[in-house]
């Protein structure tokens, strides 16, 4: 793994970077969004891939692949939701909401 942050912390600085932008430009909407059933499946599926990194399952190229993309997964999630905490505490929400 630290190879992996030391080889890649450009891509990797880019996937927080990319996730920070979306979290702040994202608008919050009521709208249907995902099932909770896809909502399970997704989670399961993330749950499997993550566990079979981490047996080391998958072994040479596509496992270092697996590793990466998890890796930039997790770090595009953070800059998302550091990115909407950040706008919901410096931009002031509509007029009318108090």
């Amino acid at each position: 793994m630290i190879f992996l942050a030391t080889f890649h912390w450009g891509w990797l600085l880019a996937a927080l970077l990319l996730g920070f932008a979306m979290g702040w430009i994202a608008v919050v909407q009521r709208g249907h969004g995902v099932s909770k059933n896809l909502a399970r499946w997704l989670a399961a599926l993330v749950a499997a891939l993550l566990a079979a990194a981490l047996a080391r399952v998958v072994p040479g190229r596509l496992g270092y692949w697996l590793d990466l993309g998890l890796l930039m997964l997790a770090l595009y999630l953070i800059g998302c939701g550091i990115g909407s905490c950040l706008r919901d505490r410096v931009l002031p929400g509509p007029a009318g909401a108090s």
